[in-house]
């Protein structure tokens, strides 16, 4: 079956959703198009039209399309394959999945699903959920297979398993699964004397630096460099936060590099919920959450001993510096910090990107500067020179 994992509330997503779709989201150890992957032989995605030519869809005469929000399991997917046409699988009245040539369920019959599934609604679930679904990936991924063995100086402790992909260099390090398992990427490195404790995840390439702390919840993608102190963050791959300095409860995008000694508040001095930008609203609304770091989108920079508060929303391509807290939430191309911001002109911007991206072996092509520059102009409105 072709299936196509389609955009519902993207909005509730941004930043992260400005330069993918849903789909390519990363929570536990993989995408949310590459958990489907495992479930079905094809899927591609439907997506806005300045993003379709990087995320492309394939359409055939039959198509299952499935609202990219849903992370798969056994159960949801077996609800999904038992669907007849003319239906459409919905929770709480929000559209799940349905079969048909094109994209439209308005007029099919509904049917309440009655599978227990996660369903993301709000972009902080992406670091609130990740330790379960570390959990679930985990054995997805590693079932049936052979992990590479342990250096024997390192120290596993905890019943939960550990998994060590080829390639992987790990020496010297203190691994807890008491709580939950830990994933090695392929030709990933951790540095001597670390200290894990999972559900914790590193993918291909990423590195952790000497001496970091990571606390459980934690997922680093394809190759991240991080150091210092992390507690319960989400980097979606080829981002840096190589020295000192905390992070909490956050979602890095790509291509991101925090300063040394840069750090988050995730906790008010008074206990108080924490209120995180809402593009959909236009302002500041509550999330319920305690705890609740920095959601930073892709290709932003922030130099050494940035402090943002609790609750700091970073759009796309953003470059923060200077003494004291920069605002709670900075639009997409700004520049500046907490004396304020500019415009960050996308000539600049795009010179940056290309030198960071050039390092890691990846070219920023027209594809992708077309995609940033749409992006300059939709944000345009939130910048106040």
């Amino acid at each position: 079956m072709n299936t196509i994992l389609f955009d519902h509330n993207r909005v509730a997503f941004l930043p992260l959703t400005y330069t993918r779709p849903i789909a390519d989201l990363r929570i536990g150890i993989v995408t949310i198009k590459e958990k489907w992957e495992h479930y079905c032989s094809f899927v591609s995605v439907k997506t806005e039209d300045y993003l379709s030519a990087k995320f492309q869809i394939t359409l055939t005469n039959e198509n299952l399309w499935v609202n990219a929000q849903v992370l798969p399991n056994q159960d949801i997917v077996d609800e999904i394959k038992a669907l007849q046409k003319g239906e459409v699988l919905v929770k709480s009245n929000t559209p799940i999945a349905f079969f048909g040539e094109q994209f439209d369920f308005e007029s099919l019959q509904k049917k309440e699903s009655k599978s227990n599934f996660t369903l993301l609604s709000h972009i902080w679930e992406i670091f609130s959920q990740n330790g379960e679904e570390i959990k679930n990936d985990f054995d997805r991924i590693t079932k049936g297979r052979t992990s590479q063995k342990l250096d024997e100086l390192s120290i596993k402790v905890g019943d939960f398993p550990l998994f060590i992909e080829e390639g992987a260099k790990v020496e010297c390090v203190f691994l807890n699964c008491k709580e939950g398992p830990i994933y090695i990427g392929k030709n990933a490195e951790i540095m001597e004397c670390c200290m894990l404790r999972g559900p914790f995840a590193m993918g291909e390439g990423a590195v952790l630096k000497m001496g970091t702390q990571i606390y459980s919840g934690t997922t680093l993608g394809p190759f991240c460099k991080v150091g210092g102190e992390v507690n319960n963050v989400v980097f979606m791959g080829y981002s840096n936060k190589a020295h000192g300095g905390f992070i909490g409860n956050s979602v890095i995008g790509e291509w991101c590099n925090l300063g040394a000694d840069s750090n988050n508040s995730n906790l008010k001095n008074n206990y108080a919920e924490v209120k995180l930008w809402n593009y959909t609203a236009n302002k500041f609304l509550n999330t319920g959450l305690q705890f609740c770091g920095l959601i930073m989108g892709d290709h932003s920079k922030c130099g050494i001993n940035t402090m943002f508060n609790t609750g700091t929303v970073v759009g796309v391509n953003a470059n923060i510096f200077g003494a004291g807290f920069p605002r709670n939430f900075i639009p997409s191309f700004s520049w500046g910090g907490a004396s304020g911001f500019s415009t960050y002109n996308t000539n600049k911007a795009f010179e940056v990107t290309e030198i960071v991206m050039g390092r890691r072996g990846v070219s920023f092509n027209k594809e992708e500067r077309e995609i940033l520059t749409h992006i300059f102009n939709l944000t345009k409105a939130y910048r106040k020179d």
